[in-house]
């Protein structure tokens, strides 16, 4: 099916979009944390695969839409693993709404962040959903859409709980876990880790000098000329390929296992040839779609962790397992990658990803987000988190984090109606911010002052709340001199805007009043992302 004739979802308000602000991000060193220096690290991993500095790891308190908008200018294109546990929209997220406008508003909150999170993918990278049968379907087609359908990996089936329940005409004990690749899952394919192969089953009964040793089936599905021919077995029979099947490789290459002494022949030498594969020579196993409890964990155990973490207080309602995360970070990420969660919840992936030496972001809107996600993750810094994966990664403490706010609008409106920088805004602040607007780099130069950020080698920009005469602007042009170019935004300036060649002049706020919505902190579940109706007409039940 071309792009032109291709099925979409429609909803109510799908064709409004948020104009977002992008806002800086402020550090909280109160609740930021780090490792003291003599903290060990964790014990199994190579000193290349430790975890990330205290720099790296970031948890954001704030309105997610926002945070990842925040994110996109410095992350975009680095973000190697996104896993995400959204609302599942159960009814119970938007209680004051009917059940058209909840779906509605669920499919727009999550198409705009599905849309920032694309962005800041590696080209390598994947995302990770987890939702149940609610709206599933609905998830897939509005990633199809983001993604494309040739990005979808696969749909992962997650039993997340293991006892009957009875209460339900049919008891749901599943959810999906659906995981596209930016690169597509053809290209994907080669850059996911496999699972760790199964250690059972090794044994030496005729005393290999190579060691133990089990034996593999040598046949592959389907018919492949160059691969159908007879064997001659240890008893002296000629045996075919299972039915329905061809042997694992060619003759040629058969002959070879053979003299290699890698060909064993079960049930006494009349049984089928198998490979000898050695220890150490597994190659790993290639995920499966179904995740059972034993494998992935369960809610169960997900919620024994929390209360393990938190005994006094009442356990988050859906919490996710560490076995899970560890599960979907292995295959997605190799030490020092960077793993996104921006519905942190209780922290798990964060949790998860830095026991595992990978690089983290979290972003959580809650209160929760300082009262337990830092608690947790500074146990898990101490080493005192011994729970979930700890003991399996032999995780004995290190690294730590950054806290981060949102900042506020950069624009507010005056008692009269007019639009203003914030007063809350110092002169750093809003340099890092029109650095944002405009497209530069921040990075505040030591020597120049008026090199706050860059967009290249040779463009620069200059950020001001004071009111530039002819005289300032002439001498700021000759420093920069006639190879450099500067960006210069200020309150007001009293000079011929082209008088200097290598200046752009522009005033703060009208250079960047028309960029985005002002001084809106909230994008959950707002009605006003509906679109209106004319006439002020009722919104019919869709």
């Amino acid at each position: 099916m071309s792009e032109k004739t291709r099925l979409e979802l429609t909803w109510i308000g799908k064709d409004k979009r948020p104009r977002l602000e992008p806002r800086i991000l402020i550090e909280d060193k109160a609740l930021s944390y780090r490792a003291e220096a003599s903290t060990p690290l964790q014990g199994d991993l190579l000193a290349d695969e430790r975890p990330p500095s205290f720099h790296d790891n970031l948890l954001i308190q704030g309105d997610n839409l926002l945070a990842l908008k925040a994110l996109e200018s410095k992350y975009a294109g680095e973000v190697k693993c996104v896993f995400i546990d959204p609302p599942y929209n159960t009814g119970s997220a938007f209680t004051h709404y009917d059940d058209g406008l909840e779906h509605s508003l669920w499919l727009t909150m999550m198409r705009d962040r599905l849309e920032i999170i694309r962005n800041l993918l590696a080209d390598e990278g994947s995302l990770w959903i987890t939702i149940d049968d609610n709206e599933a379907h609905y998830l897939k087609v509005l990633c199809d859409e983001v993604f494309g359908r040739r990005n979808f990996v696969a749909n992962i089936v997650w039993q997340k709980r293991t006892s009957r329940e009875n209460r339900a005409a049919v008891g749901s004990a599943h959810d999906h876990l659906l995981i596209y690749a930016k690169c597509g899952a053809v290209d994907w394919k080669s850059t996911r880790q496999l699972l760790p192969a199964n250690n059972a089953g090794y044994a030496n009964p005729d005393n290999d000098p190579r060691g133990e040793w089990r034996s593999i089936p040598f046949s592959a599905q389907g018919h492949r000329p160059n691969q159908m021919y007879k064997i001659k077995t240890a008893s002296g029979d000629f045996v075919d390929p299972p039915k329905g099947r061809c042997w694992g490789a060619t003759e040629p290459v058969y002959l070879e296992y053979l003299k290699d002494n890698r060909v064993y022949f079960p049930n006494g030498g009349a049984g089928k040839p198998r490979i000898k594969q050695f220890r150490g020579e597994e190659k790993g196993l290639v995920p499966m779609t179904w995740w059972d409890a034993e494998f992935a964990g369960d809610n169960e155990a997900a919620k024994k962790e929390i209360l393990a973490l938190f005994p006094d207080d009442e356990p988050f309602g859906t919490p996710k397992p560490e076995q899970l995360l560890e599960r979907v970070i292995h295959i997605a990420t190799r030490p020092g990658d960077l793993v996104l969660d921006s519905f942190a919840g209780s922290g798990t992936t964060g949790a998860v990803a830095h026991k595992m030496g990978r690089r983290w972001i979290m972003v959580e809107l809650g209160e929760h987000c300082h009262t337990h996600i830092v608690p947790r993750l500074r146990k898990v810094i101490d080493g005192e988190d011994q729970g979930g994966i700890s003991k399996a990664v032999n995780w004995q403490g290190g690294g730590g984090f950054r806290y981060l706010r949102l900042a506020p609008s950069l624009l507010k409106k005056d008692q009269w109606g007019n639009w203003v920088i914030n007063p809350a805004y110092n002169a750093e602040m809003l340099a890092e911010a029109m650095c944002k607007h405009m497209g530069f780099t921040y990075a505040p130069s030591q020597t120049h002052y008026w090199m706050h950020g860059h967009s290249s080698e040779t463009d620069f920009i200059y950020v001001t709340t004071g009111s530039l005469s002819h005289d300032q602007l002439r001498l700021i042009g000759e420093e920069v001199g006639s190879e450099r170019s500067l960006l210069i935004c200020c309150k007001a300036f009293m000079a011929d805007a082209e008088a200097f060649p290598n200046l752009t002049l522009k005033k703060i706020p009208r250079a960047i009043l028309g960029k985005c919505e002002w001084d809106h902190d909230d994008y959950s579940f707002s009605i006003d992302l509906l679109a209106e109706t004319p006439d002020d007409e009722p919104l019919e039940d869709q």
